[in-house]
């Protein structure tokens, strides 16, 4: 595991378009999201001990404001043959273990998170009403505690999502997002080799 921060994608940026299968067996678009108020994408994977360690946090924050209004997509773009660990199938099994509300999508050829500029998982983008970058950092403060190689614990420093849950109060209050922006940390996104 490489410790990575993510790019931070300019703001005011255009969400980059994409289309692709989820855990269900349907596509999912960025359009299949024009109703929400924001939308948050969640460069994600199963493996990584830093999505780990807010995924109940994740899932509850979800579940929290998607009746507001927020929208959420999470993305897998691991190279799946290098890591089975992340693959497709494990994906079905990891968003129900996790009890993830929202779709979990597998960007295979990588074009998706290479339009994004995505680093590392999770790294999180939230986009407003007109899918413009108004947030790009982290979930919140805390990070898994490592132990050793491959094993972390998440119970010393547990989970809020207290950074998102406050970008998306402000926005939704219509207070805008902070302009002092952290940037979210993690595993780098395993890509193929070219």
């Amino acid at each position: 595991m490489s410790l990575t921060e993510s790019t931070m994608m300019a703001l005011g940026t255009s969400a980059p378009d994409f289309s692709l299968p989820s855990t269900e067996g349907i596509t999912v678009s960025l359009s299949d999201f024009n109703s929400s108020k924001l939308l948050v994408v969640v460069f994600m994977c199963n493996h990584c001990p830093y999505v780990i360690h807010i995924s109940s946090a994740l899932a509850e924050l979800a579940e929290e404001t998607m009746p507001m209004g927020v929208s959420f997509v999470g993305i897998n773009s691991n190279d799946t043959q290098a890591y089975p660990a992340d693959s497709f199938e494990k994906m079905r099994e990891e968003k129900a273990f996790r009890g993830y509300p929202f779709a979990y999508l597998w960007d295979e050829t990588q074009e998706v998170a290479r339009a994004y500029d995505a680093a590392c998982t999770p790294d999180i983008f939230v986009f407003d009403a007109d899918r413009t970058l108004v947030y790009r950092g982290e979930f919140d403060g805390s990070r898994p505690d490592r132990i050793s190689s491959g094993n972390y614990d998440s119970a010393k420093n547990p989970s809020t999502g207290e950074t998102l849950r406050q970008v998306l109060q402000d926005l939704l209050n219509g207070k805008g997002a902070p302009t002092k922006q952290y940037p979210s940390m993690g595993c780098n996104i395993k890509w193929r080799d070219s």
